[in-house]
């Protein structure tokens, strides 16, 4: 019966086979996939999970791969598993149900997974599933307060108090970005740090997070039709918290700053008006001529913060910030912009190796920062020509904030549309992160999957996959 019900199986690019009365299913990943994919075919692992796998209550998932495909795999299959849901029956099920994963080994160095191992894929599969829950959950309870109870839960079970500025301490020290987007709004903006400082530093690393926890669009406010999703608007800030998360668990040599910049751009008497001018953080005016292009204004703080405050080396903002990132990358791929071509190369990498896909912007300042030019201040909030790479230019106006002749390394994430597939947040970011950053991790495992750091286990890009049937579920 299973020769069988393996001879059926043609993935095109996956196929599955229910066996015995739908109580299991055999399902085949893509044998080859084009070099703008992850070796692990990441996004059909969820996909396939989601509509293949039975009911029940105690279900098993046997996941067949290589040791290189372990860690993207396991972060795949978490993501098919969200936490967040309000349906009645929900609340009225007493049993709890549980998902075992179970991982065999193929091809080379097929040994048994060590428990280290499974130790570093819960705690990413953890950090996924609570940047997920965060974007899925509305804004009735997902405010700036209860962001920062999240960010406090998270520094409680790491042992790290957070930092954090509000509401008009914002406007006094200079945080004119983030006080003059969130300030309309009934729960106060807020920027909040969770620092980890290890003894042997050799640098400084400060990730960056877009936390809109809504976005009306302000007054220049959206329509009917695009404001509904907008509660996804603070993706950025979630899987860093969910990156941050599983970083420190599993051991960080480095520095280690995460920055979450939180806000909610809503309509009210104290709106910021287009034609207003702020002062933000970095001592630049910004003449706003677009409320809705509001991220790049809390993270222009957020960066400069880092820069300035925190002294960081490398610096990496993520935000779901632009709706022109889906038409230049695709709604898998991220957007990277960078002022440095390793790390560009690095984050391509990175994405392969861990599923989070990532594919490269135009980083050309002296053609395109013009787009923001002002006759009465520093620079305007959004670009002249929507039709001139706007995703880039987004980038650029944060970058612009820490300045383009900054000697450190400056990463911006666009992930505006990997963050949701369809209805349910994805938590992306959190893998990422984990694997960009793994040449520091303390887990061999992110060592492995970090393009920067001991990969040797990785095939060659150019190696032939092996037979469909290695790629099963």
């Amino acid at each position: 019966l299973w020769q069988s019900a393996l001879g059926t199986l043609n993935p095109n690019p996956t196929d599955s086979c229910p066996l015995y009365l739908n109580y299991a299913t055999v399902a085949a990943l893509p044998s080859r996939v084009s070099r703008h994919n992850s070796p692990s075919a990441a996004q059909f692992i969820t996909r396939l999970v989601r509509n293949c796998l039975p009911g029940g209550v105690n279900r098993c998932i046997v996941m067949v791969c290589e040791r290189s495909e372990v860690f993207a795999s396991a972060c795949a299959l978490a993501r098919a598993f969200p936490l967040f849901t309000h349906r009645s029956s929900a609340s009225r099920r007493t049993e709890k149900k549980t998902v075992t994963v179970e991982f065999f080994l193929v091809g080379q160095n097929n040994g048994p997974i060590e428990v280290a191992t499974l130790k570093c894929l819960a705690s990413a599969a953890e950090g996924i599933r609570l940047a997920a829950r965060i974007v899925d959950t509305p804004c009735n309870e997902m405010n700036t307060d209860n962001f920062l109870e999240e960010i406090k839960k998270v520094g409680k079970d790491l042992g790290i108090t957070p930092t954090i500025i509000r509401d008009e301490e914002l406007k006094e020290r200079g945080f004119g970005g983030i006080y003059g987007v969130g300030k309309a709004a009934l729960h106060p903006p807020a920027l909040a740090v969770l620092s980890h400082t290890p003894d042997g530093a050799t640098q400084t690393i400060a990730w960056v997070g877009k936390g809109i926890v809504y976005d009306t669009g302000g007054l220049s406010i959206k329509g009917k039709t695009t404001m509904p999703g907008m509660k996804r608007d603070c993706g950025g800030a979630a899987a860093i918290l969910g990156a941050f998360k599983a970083t420190v668990k599993q051991g960080f040599k480095d520095n280690l700053h995460a920055v979450f910049c939180l806000a909610e751009n809503a309509v009210g008497p104290r709106a910021t008006r287009p034609d207003d001018i702020h002062v933000l953080y970095s001592g630049k005016t910004v003449e706003i001529n677009n409320t809705d292009a509001e991220g790049r204004l809390i993270l222009a703080d957020g960066v400069a913060y880092a820069c300035k405050d925190l002294g960081a080396d490398i610096i990496l903002d993520m935000a779901t910030l632009t709706g022109a990132q889906g038409i230049a990358t695709g709604k898998y791929h991220a957007a990277v912009l960078t002022n440095n071509e390793e790390w560009e190369k690095a984050c391509v990498k990175a994405g392969r190796n861990c599923g989070d896909l990532v594919h490269p912007l135009v980083y050309c300042p002296e053609l395109h920062f013009s787009e923001f030019t002002s006759a009465v201040a520093d620079m305007k909030n959004s670009v002249a020509d929507r039709d001139n790479t706007p995703s880039s230019c987004a980038g650029l106006f944060i970058a612009s904030h820490i300045g383009f002749d900054w000697p450190g390394v400056w990463v911006h994430i666009d992930i505006a549309a990997p963050v949701h597939a369809g209805e349910r947040a994805t938590g992306y970011g959190v893998a990422l992160l984990l694997s960009l950053f793994g040449g520091a991790s303390e887990d061999p495992l992110l060592n492995m999957v970090s393009p920067l750091g001991c990969n040797g286990d990785f095939p060659p890009d150019d190696m032939e996959r092996d037979s469909k049937r290695r790629r099963l579920v």
